[in-house]
């Protein structure tokens, strides 16, 4: 349900002066509304104020919007408060798969969203657990792959009280949201981005596995060589063969912004 909102925070993609030109705008509307804004670092805007992820206290934040493409709009997932709901905007980015915000809605969708005229989208993350060490949770996907590019090794997948046990270069584990990305790189299946399922993706697999969705259900995997942990393509994390990897359902959802009810909007970014 739309709550009041006092307190905004920005984040933009780094080095874009388009995306900071957006910021400045959606910071002067605020402040005609007397909303404070918060600009993450290191952008710096007129009327706002400059704080880190870090100095976000939980639960401080209102509504932060992330401007520019997916990568800024993940960070945002990944560095603000628990339960904030994200508003991304595709401001000097790609496709922009995770927004429905284009440079001709800034405006309309800031005044929208003041006024409570929005709706609230939960989207389920996941995170791995290996050797008593957790990641940060992934809202696309979670990647194991060979670290080692002359040996191919076998990868053991566990899930829902069965066992999979394939040679492949590697398998990513995929949420509903990331089956647009990696996973649809990977020739995995699209599915609708608030179901409650996932996507276990082989690659390079030998025998040719297909991809499996599955429930949301713990799933461990292990390999017999070295291999590279990829969260959301952006922090890696090396893992010792015949380790277990416990991938499981993160506890806090995401919650995006949204305007409209459209649930294929993943096929239009698509260029479907």
């Amino acid at each position: 349900m739309p709550k009041d909102i006092n307190r905004v925070a920005i984040a933009t993609k780094l080095n874009s002066r388009e995306a900071q030109e957006t910021a400045q705008v959606i910071v002067k509307i605020l402040g005609s509304h007397d909303i404070s804004s918060y600009s993450i670092l290191p952008l710096t805007l007129d009327g706002s104020i400059p704080v880190s992820y870090a100095d976000l206290e939980k639960d401080s934040i209102d509504i932060a919007v992330a401007i520019g493409g997916d990568g800024t709009t993940l960070r945002a997932c990944r560095g603000m408060p628990p339960n904030t709901p994200i508003l991304p905007m595709n401001i000097g980015g790609n496709r922009g798969i995770l927004s429905e915000i284009g440079a001709d809605m800034i405006e309309k969708s800031i005044h929208d969203t003041l006024r409570g005229d929005y709706l609230l989208e939960r989207r389920l993350r996941i995170f791995a657990t290996a050797n008593r060490k957790q990641t940060f949770p992934a809202l696309n996907e979670i990647l194991c792959t060979r670290s080692n590019v002359m040996r191919t090794p076998y990868f053991s997948i566990s899930t829902l009280d069965d066992e999979i046990n394939q040679r492949m270069d590697g398998v990513a584990v995929s949420t509903p949201t990331g089956s647009t990305g990696h996973c649809y790189s990977l020739g995995g299946p699209l599915l609708q981005g608030n179901l409650e399922s996932l996507v276990i993706v082989p690659v390079g697999s030998i025998n040719r596995m297909p991809s499996i969705v599955v429930p949301v259900e713990n799933i461990v995997i292990k390999s017999n060589y070295d291999t590279n942990l990829i969260i959301d393509g952006q922090e890696t994390y090396p893992i010792q063969s015949n380790q277990d990897i416990l991938i499981s359902r993160y506890p806090i959802d995401i919650t995006f912004v949204r305007f409209k009810k459209r649930g294929l909007k993943q096929l239009v970014k698509l260029g479907f």
